[in-house]
């Protein structure tokens, strides 16, 4: 049997509660990364914020990385001012995960970003999000109910990774309230949501597999995504 690929899986940090009086600040995750990542073949290992300093070695000892969801990125990064119903930035995880995928691309170590980690892959690359979708698309279909996922189409684009792996339109899990504005530099979009939203981003012309999605796949039965990712740790 060949050895389960180690996929990277990185957390929020917040303040969490549990058990009979537990109240602090934790490294937290959604179980269903975790779980997805184990169900499409990988083992998996959760990265709480670290000092960037750390984050070559740690992508040297990673086979395979996705860059989770959560908290909205700080508009410093992205030259704006916080827009008012914007979450307030957690700076020791952008960071961190800003180095982590900066060694990523660096080492061609197989990533993923989801929903954050997708808009994150954009920042990095000097791009800039829409603050509050809601402002722009006219709607709250992104994300029409706090805490619950909701589904909505979208259309992967042909000539694409995406496309190869997801040929047809899909429904997919769907929370947020920001999402990509202009396009940084090297990145195509590779699916769109009905009302044109960017959906999913792909670096051009780059060989190692690397893939941003706006949704949550995690949350989802539907395994293609986990196990591209999982194929290229293990290749």
């Amino acid at each position: 049997m060949d050895a389960q690929p180690l996929i990277g899986i990185t957390t929020y940090l917040t303040r969490a509660r549990w058990g009979v009086a537990w109240d602090t600040r934790a490294a937290v995750l959604p179980a269903a990364y975790a779980e997805h990542v184990q169900r499409a073949g990988g083992m998996a290992v959760l990265l709480p914020p670290d000092a960037p300093a750390t984050a070559a070695a740690t992508v040297r000892r990673l086979d395979g990385l996705v860059l989770a969801g959560g908290d909205d990125l700080d508009p410093a990064l992205y030259g704006q001012e916080r827009h008012p119903r914007a979450g307030a930035p957690v700076p020791e995880r952008d960071r961190w995960e800003l180095a982590l995928l900066a060694e990523a691309l660096r080492q061609e170590l197989p990533l993923l970003g989801v929903c954050r980690g997708m808009q994150l892959m954009n920042v990095h690359a000097g791009g800039t999000l829409v603050q509050h979708l809601p402002d722009v698309v006219g709607h709250e279909d992104h994300n029409p109910v706090a805490g619950a996922f909701s589904d909505h189409l979208v259309k992967p684009l042909p000539s694409t990774r995406l496309g190869e792996l997801l040929p047809e339109p899909c429904d997919v899990a769907t929370h947020h309230h920001q999402g990509v504005d202009r396009l940084g530099e090297g990145l195509v979009v590779s699916a769109y949501a009905e009302d044109g939203t960017v959906e999913a981003l792909e670096y051009e012309g780059r060989a190692a597999f690397a893939l941003g999605v706006q949704w949550h796949p995690e949350v989802r039965s539907d395994l293609r995504l986990t196990r591209a990712l999982v194929t290229a740790s293990r290749d």
